[in-house]
Formats: C-alpha cells, sequence, structure tokens
C-alpha cells in the first residue's frame, strides 16, 4: 500500500510539475507575443522575392542584426547568389548540436489581388460578421484576439516562424535559461526559387553545418490547431511544356478550321496524363511504391475530416490517389501549376494563338528516382507524336515537323523522411507534451517541400519538421496571413523545445 502511495504522489508531482511547467511557458509566451509586434511589422515590411537580389540582401542584413544581438556568431556562405547565413550559439557544457533550419525569402506578389495598399506593408485584421475581413488600426494589435490575423507577404511562410524563433530566445536570455546543446541557425533566401545552390553549399561546408538534429520551423500545422511534428516531406522538380502553332497568332475566322491550334494540343496532351480520378496514367510512374500494414495504420491515424476539407475548398469530389488523404501524399504527384496562351478577360481577341505552356511541378518520394519521372514524362509527349526539343525550334524544325513541343525541367530537392521513434522524434514529442499537455499529431510525410533532403544525406543526421502557423494562411498566394493565436502558440512551442533537455 504504502508503495503505491508513493506511486501516485510520484504521479501526480510530475503532473503538476507538467502542469506548472505548461502554466509558465504560456505565461512566457503571451508576454513574448506582446514584445515581438514591432519585429514583425518591420520585418514583414522589407520585400523578400528570392529573384530581387537588392531585397534579399536587406533580408540578409536585418538577420545578421537581429541573431547577433541575441549573442550569435554569424557567418555569411557564400553560393553563386544570394548567400546562405549561419548563426551559432555555443552552451556551457553542451555536447550535442541542433541545427535550426528557417526560411526567410518569399513568393512573388501581384498586389492587384491583395485587399490591402501593398503586400509588404502589414495589415491587421479580424473577421466581421458577414465573414468578411475588416481592417484595423495596427494600434489595436496589443489587444489582439486568437482570430485576428496580420496580412502579408510571408506572414506564414515564413517570416512569421523567424521572429517567433528569436523571441523565444529573448525569453531564454532574460529568464537566464540556457539549452543543454549548442545552437546553429542556417537561414535560406532562395527557397522559393527551389533553393538551386544550396546542395552543393551544404556538401562544401559539411564541417561547418555538422550537427547531431534538425529540426525546421516551417509549414502548418494540422487543421484543428492541435501540436503537430512532420517526419518528412515530398521532394520537388518541375517542367515547362510549350507547344507550337503558327509562328504569329492568326484570325479565328480567316483560319479557325484550316491552321492547327497550339492551345487545343496542349489541352489533349496533359489531359492524356492522368484519366478521369486524378491518377497519372503514365506507365510506371507509381512504381517501386509499397504501403505496407503498419505505414497504412499510421496514415489512418491522422485526424482529417474529409467532408468539412471539401466543403472549405467548396470541391464536390477528391481525386483518387490512395485511400485516404496520408496515403495519396505517399505517392509521386503531376500538377499543372499554371498555364497560358493567347489572351483573355478584357484583353481577349479572336484568334488562333502562336503557342501554349504549361508549367507542371512534380512531388517527389524517396522510392522514385527523379530523373526517371521526369524520362517518363518526356517519353509520353514524345509518345504523343512529338519532336521535343529543350529550346525554340528553328524555321526549319516547326516545318519539317507536324507537333513540336519544347520541355525543359529542374530537378530542386528529393525527398526526405525520419522514422517516428528516432531519438530527434522522442524528444521533439517530449517536448510538445510537455507544452501543450496533450500528445502532438505525428505525420509520416507532409505534401509540400522543403529542402531537406541535402542536409539529410549529406550531414547524416534525422530531421523533423515543426509546423507552427495556421493551414489556412493563403502561402503563395494573394492575401497571405498569419493567425495571432496560432503565432503566440508557435512562440510556445519553440520555448517548448528550447527549454528540453536533449
Amino acid at each position: 500500500m504504502e508503495k503505491i502511495l508513493s506511486v501516485l504522489i510520484s504521479v501526480l508531482f510530475v503532473q503538476a510539475s507538467w502542469a506548472q511547467s505548461e502554466k509558465q511557458l504560456d505565461a512566457w509566451a503571451k508576454e513574448a507575443t506582446l514584445n515581438s509586434f514591432p519585429m514583425l511589422r518591420e520585418v514583414l515590411s522589407i520585400p523578400n522575392d528570392g529573384s530581387h537580389m537588392p531585397e534579399i540582401e536587406l533580408n540578409v542584413k536585418w538577420c545578421e542584426r537581429t541573431f547577433v544581438e541575441r549573442g550569435f556568431d554569424t557567418q555569411r556562405i557564400a553560393t553563386p547568389k544570394a548567400p546562405l547565413l549561419l548563426a551559432e550559439k555555443r552552451y556551457p557544457g553542451a555536447k550535442q548540436t541542433v541545427l535550426v533550419y528557417l526560411q526567410v525569402d518569399g513568393q512573388p506578389v501581384d498586389p492587384s489581388r491583395w485587399f490591402q495598399e501593398n503586400p509588404y506593408i502589414p495589415v491587421l485584421k479580424k473577421p466581421s460578421a458577414e465573414g468578411e475581413w475588416e481592417t484595423l488600426p495596427w494600434e489595436k494589435i496589443q489587444n489582439y484576439q486568437d482570430n485576428w490575423r496580420v496580412f502579408a507577404r510571408s506572414a506564414s511562410d515564413a517570416k512569421g516562424p523567424v521572429v517567433m524563433f528569436l523571441n523565444a530566445m529573448d525569453v531564454l536570455i532574460r529568464e537566464n535559461i540556457e539549452p543543454n546543446f549548442n545552437l546553429k541557425v542556417i537561414m535560406d533566401f532562395e527557397e522559393e526559387l527551389g533553393s538551386p545552390h544550396l546542395p552543393e553549399a551544404v556538401t562544401a561546408n559539411r564541417a561547418l553545418l555538422k550537427a547531431d538534429q534538425l529540426i525546421i520551423f516551417d509549414g502548418p500545422k494540422h487543421r484543428s490547431g492541435r501540436p503537430t511534428l512532420t517526419f518528412g516531406a515530398r521532394g520537388i522538380s518541375t517542367i515547362q511544356l510549350t507547344t507550337y502553332g503558327p509562328v504569329a497568332p492568326q484570325h479565328s475566322g480567316h483560319f479557325g478550321n484550316y491552321v492547327p491550334n497550339p492551345a487545343l494540343r496542349m489541352a489533349k496532351l496533359l489531359a492524356s496524363m492522368k484519366d478521369d480520378q486524378g491518377r497519372v496514367t503514365i506507365p510506371g510512374f507509381y512504381d517501386g511504391i509499397t504501403i505496407d500494414e503498419k505505414t497504412k495504420k499510421i496514415l489512418r491515424a491522422f485526424p482529417h475530416d474529409k467532408e468539412a476539407f471539401m466543403n472549405t475548398l467548396q470541391i464536390g469530389e477528391l481525386d483518387k490517389v490512395g485511400a485516404n488523404y496520408q496515403e495519396s501524399i505517399q505517392y509521386p504527384s503531376l500538377n499543372i501549376r499554371g498555364m497560358q496562351s493567347g489572351w483573355i478577360n478584357d484583353k481577349v481577341r479572336t484568334i488562333v494563338p502562336a503557342w501554349a505552356r504549361a508549367e507542371i511541378d512534380v512531388r517527389l518520394v524517396l522510392e522514385s528516382d527523379p530523373k526517371r519521372l521526369i524520362q517518363l514524362v518526356l517519353k509520353h509527349v514524345e509518345e504523343q507524336g512529338y519532336y521535343v526539343l529543350d529550346r525554340e525550334p528553328t524555321p526549319e524544325e516547326r516545318i519539317q515537323h507536324p507537333k513540336v513541343a519544347t520541355f525543359t525541367y529542374e530537378i530542386s530537392y528529393q525527398s526526405f523522411r525520419t522514422d517516428l521513434d528516432t531519438k530527434v522524434g522522442k524528444w521533439l514529442r517530449k517536448a510538445l507534451v510537455r507544452g501543450f499537455q496533450e500528445e502532438p499529431i505525428r505525420v509520416r510525410m507532409s505534401g509540400g517541400s522543403i529542402p531537406i533532403s541535402p542536409f539529410v544525406n549529406t550531414l547524416e543526421i534525422p530531421a523533423v519538421t515543426i509546423p507552427t502557423v495556421n493551414r489556412d494562411n493563403n502561402q503563395h498566394s494573394p492575401n497571405e496571413n498569419i493567425r495571432l493565436g496560432d503565432y503566440r502558440n508557435g512562440i510556445k512551442t519553440i520555448l517548448a523545445v528550447l527549454t528540453e533537455k536533449l
């Protein structure tokens, strides 16, 4: 009886200490959130299109300054274009090193499609009773409600997490808390361009980047808002495909039944790649992927309300690749991300266009060789009767061949996947349970892509993503935003991790 009582007291003590720890983390996060808003507004006001180097340089300098102010040593890692930035902080007695990946650049913007003056001027908004977004004076943010949002490019993807991390560090400094591991933070300023120079930079700086674990603060949490850990991500490659018609647009009345239309040919070519269920029909595209029963059980355990999801997206049907959402992203995908030919809307004209172009992304999984997938797509285009080039055709080539296409591609990076029961996974699970008093949702692999495989493969370390932002954040799209309740919990999440002994 005495032994049982002792165990019960021990359990109650642990639970009480967890509750106190969670309460303390919550208090620190609330205070840090209020303190962080000037920084959030400042960094979101710096344009960060990765293809504009003067903008990126401003972001690099901002990161150098803010990390140095928090006791980090910083070092630029040169690449042919934008540098990587490494910030390092060592702690006495630490025997392990955690490498943190942060993304700073953002997608291009089309200001005409944003419901505010400038995508780089952060705007505070709250939902109205009519379901619209009502603009508020920025000063009201000090009395924010959880469902209010800040709208700006990169608010969620991914400057928001950068500011979360910096303000979590401020708490540690103020409270004299030292992690029992050293920190290295690598900042990527070309992620939205596919991080084209990252693999070479990681290989060339292997000793400099050496670490024991890799964590990535990026991406949206589960739709429920529960703490989430993601143990992998698909890789990505891209294809640009162009079909050709007349060398210049022609009058559709004069030549509509006579001159072949490249837009129609492109439509038929793309349609030939998938069936009505959304499955790729190119032979061999899914070869090598098998999902055992243990893995299927993990995938089924992911909470997903299919009906609510379809209602939110206002769609009446789902593709049939895989038995459920999580299973669908264990396969490579073939996605048409954009198309162009002729003119539309108020610029429409009655012509047979000169060309049609499709931009395609191929999401990659570990079991698929990206070069093989690209070659399968290329072979399929050829089998549809096209003379395929990797450049624009000459006049002679256009005349000699009934169907001509230009096919170019780029392989950005492969997929990565970490076992759920590795040391880093157990450590992060423990941190989130302590921080939120509930089990995190564990995701085998996310559908989106982040350039982590160069680190995993070159440095030979496991990697786990800790998403912190709201899923409905409009990342990569107009009116990107971050929900302030998720922003505060993001700071709390990072605090839980940084204060968990490794």
